[in-house]
């Protein structure tokens, strides 16, 4: 039974004409409400995770729930669809589990706080922010086991409340919560800080419909929704064959030795409608690293892309929808059937990226991204210190950024819109440990016209004993590289003890003990390159050894020879890349690297650490039935 609005004012919106600059100027409001948001946040967060990387995402919606300003889409339509309860003014809700938003929310560490925000008795519009929490209970600190085969292993799950009722605070479902996290405190001034957010934007809001009049600024709203929509609608029309294309790309494992999980979409159009079908991924998995996907969640992401590589000045918000459905398989690795375990669906989320630009770019190659979303590595380091106190880390680091149409890919970086890193001084004042290196991995980037970013090693010391987890992809199945360029190189992790000895510990690990004094190389993968790499300038190149961004050896995949001086033998590489463009062959669109059997073969003579191994279905996934 969907959810009940109250009003008490029930008089409908009356449609206004809009000029252009009142459209300018509330567009540019909405914008800053939602930068408003944000600082907010930042500002009164506590965990390194929303603090200090940005990891919580705001949205400004219509009065009937479509996204006016955001980043991930609406999933108010899944909320609104799954709530039987009633919304009135003076309300405001709490929830954390993906299985009643339908998957609008996709792991129970992302808490959401959703206001419906009133004026003049009309319901004007809804603020909504989620922010992923250190610490919501569970079998390991952190609360992402990727070895949970249950999402009730993953910690609390807070299905849709009141967290406000009529503007009374809810103060025993707040503590309920906080009980079952080892960090409450943290958890508890982040709640805060999301509450705070969106109250700042439904101020701003209020403030807009007075100043505009709430038909005017209602009218507006409806006037950006269809703007987009014609936009979009062009793009679809440009950019979108009805002859389908089909990509594919892969998860290297899932922690539990099984992998690699494929993920496929085709995607074609039918008139003015783009197709998206996802037949042929594989189906869920045993353990976490299931992505429940949201239908508008995804069509955003595909509308970000289209807007992004073809017209970034598009506002993108929820007005497109329609020209686009989205079909996937019940019971697969992006439609886990409940109580499938969702915690690690950080690997599949990024891949999706990779996987649109794969479709998008086959019509137009030349605005084709390489890999290199990916994933984004997770490493958590908890225990007792010698005071007795309870410390917890929860980071995520970065990878190289692919190589793009318009330059070289950043190296270290992140393709969420927003993130940053924990500075290096903030690790070392709050947590027991001292980072050793944090510098770029050369050559790790793929060669191209324009390079793939490098990786990063982040060189932990670790000064007190504890746990640590590791989570992390592509480094089995590297990022590939486009029109020319090559993959770029894959994560590994190598753990050095106090006494010297060295392993190769798994990308994906849990409750790995340590000791004062041991070290954790964490090394990321490098974003696959972009266009020919004989094409890019040798000067480049050779100033890219000297800021340690290359190798000598690693000039050579570019066919450039460096001389003993450091400066370019512009015979030698003349005569090499003429060599190399003739032993190459054709250019193919992708270059994926080895085949899946090839990295099999190659995995333990790398690494010493097993291949995955292909799961059977029938023993290793739950049962979609």
């Amino acid at each position: 039974m969907p959810a009940t609005i109250i009003q008490s004012n029930p008089t409908p919106f009356l449609r206004k004409p809009v000029d252009p600059v009142t459209l300018d100027i509330i567009e540019n409001a909405l914008r800053n409400a939602r930068v408003e948001m944000d600082a907010t946040l930042v500002r009164t967060a506590m965990s390194p995770g929303i603090r200090e990387q940005g990891d919580a995402f705001p949205l400004i919606a219509d009065h009937e729930g479509r996204m006016i300003v955001g980043q991930f889409g609406s999933f108010i339509g899944g909320f609104l669809s799954g709530y039987d309860g009633t919304i009135e003014e003076g309300d405001m809700f709490f929830l954390s589990d993906p299985y009643s938003v339908e998957g609008a929310i996709s792991h129970s560490n992302d808490w959401l706080v959703l206001l419906p925000v009133f004026s003049g008795g009309r319901l004007l519009a809804y603020t909504a922010m989620f922010g992923h929490m250190s610490d919501i209970g569970g079998k390991v600190p952190g609360s992402m086991p990727i070895d949970a085969t249950s999402i009730f292993q993953e910690g609390v799950r807070i299905p849709p409340v009141k967290i406000y009722r009529k503007g009374e605070y809810n103060e025993e479902v707040v503590k309920l919560a906080l009980h079952q996290s080892r960090t409450p405190g943290w958890c508890a001034a982040d709640l805060n800080a999301l509450i705070a957010s969106c109250r700042v934007a439904s101020r701003r809001l209020i403030e807009m419909g007075e100043r505009f009049g709430i038909d005017h600024y209602v009218s507006a709203t409806e006037e950006l929704l269809a703007r987009n929509h014609r936009a979009m609608e062009t793009l679809i029309g440009q950019a979108v064959s009805e002859e389908p294309v089909s990509f594919e790309d892969y998860i290297c494992d899932d922690g539990l030795g099984y992998g690699p999980y494929k993920i496929k979409c085709t995607m074609w159009r039918d008139g003015d409608k783009v197709i998206l079908d996802f037949a042929g991924t594989d189906p869920q998995s045993a353990a976490s690293i299931n992505f429940y996907l949201n239908e508008n969640m995804f069509k955003m992401f595909f509308g970000i892309y289209m807007i992004m590589i073809f017209d970034p000045q598009i506002l993108f918000n929820d007005g497109f929808y329609d020209l686009i459905e989205v079909r996937i398989p019940k019971g697969s690795l992006l439609k886990p059937v409940f109580p499938a375990a969702l915690s690690g669906r950080t690997h599949a989320l990024g891949r999706i990226f990779d996987i649109l630009g794969g479709l998008l770019g086959q019509k137009t190659p030349q605005f084709l991204n390489a890999a290199g979303f990916s994933s984004s590595p997770h490493l958590f380091y908890a225990g007792t210190d010698r005071k007795g106190e309870w410390f917890q880390l929860f980071q995520i680091g970065f990878g190289g950024v692919p190589g793009r149409p318009l330059g070289d890919g950043p190296d270290g970086h992140s393709l969420w819109p927003g993130f940053t890193n924990v500075p290096n001084e903030f690790l070392e004042r709050y947590f027991p440990l001292i980072i050793e290196r944090y510098e770029t991995v050369p050559d790790s980037g793929g060669p191209g016209l324009h390079r793939g970013g490098n990786g990063i090693i982040m060189t932990y010391r670790f000064l007190e004993p504890g746990v640590i987890a590791i989570h992390d992809d592509r480094w089995f199945v590297p990022p590939w590289g486009v029109n020319g360029g090559l993959p770029g190189e894959r994560a590994r992790k190598i753990l050095v003890k106090a006494d010297g000895t060295e392993a190769i510990v798994g990308n994906k690990v849990e409750d790995i003990e340590v000791e004062a004094g041991d070290m954790l190389h964490f090394i990321t993968w490098g974003g696959g390159g972009w266009g020919d790499p004989f094409d890019r300038d040798p000067a480049i190149v050779a100033r890219e050894i000297r800021q340690g961004l290359l190798t000598v050896e690693g000039a050579r995949r570019y066919g450039v020879v460096i001389a003993a001086d450091g400066s370019v033998d512009a015979a030698a590489t003349d005569a090499l890349r003429t060599t190399m463009r003739s032993d190459r062959g054709a250019i193919e669109i992708f270059d994926f690297g080895p085949g899946i059997e090839a990295l099999r073969a190659a995995c333990e003579t790398e690494t010493g650490l097993p291949a995955p191994i292909q799961p059977r279905w029938a023993e290793h996934r739950l049962a979609a039935e």
